[in-house]
């Protein structure tokens, strides 16, 4: 747990459960875009209300499945970058039991940095890269 320095907490919907009564597979991508956005919201490197200037794309996402997630489980979702190339970085996420720490999924995650007016790629904010930088403890 100690890899993750941002945590984002995630309330189970009843509407998230499936036939098979835990949370559907397509859910845990949702908890991590979730809290993707909120790792970018408190580095303070997007508003959460303009998205044309979320200054992102996804490119790629996955996900492994380590645990089913019961309705009503205390769960958070744990974020970092751990790649910065010059106009995409690569993140990891883990998405854990809040009271046993039990590790519930993996998943990795792919961004471009993307200008939304212009509709094309961008190198990477240096604002970005050197909040990230400072944040995630990268030299």
């Amino acid at each position: 747990m100690s890899e993750y320095r941002f945590y984002h907490p995630i309330e189970i919907r009843y509407a998230d459960l499936d036939a098979q009564r835990h949370v559907n597979n397509a859910c845990y991508l949702t908890y991590m875009e979730q809290a993707r956005l909120k790792y970018f919201q408190s580095l303070d490197l997007w508003d959460g209300a303009d998205f044309d200037n979320i200054g992102v794309i996804l490119v790629e996402q996955s996900c492994t499945y380590k645990s089913p997630i019961a309705y009503g489980q205390p769960i958070h979702v744990g974020v970092r970058v751990i790649r910065l190339g010059n106009k995409s970085l690569e993140l990891t996420v883990s998405i854990r039991d809040r009271d046993t720490d039990q590790e519930m999924a993996t998943g990795r995650t792919v961004l471009v940095a993307y200008d939304y007016v212009a509709e094309k790629s961008q190198s990477i904010p240096e604002r970005w890269r050197e909040t990230i930088k400072v944040y995630e403890g990268m030299a």
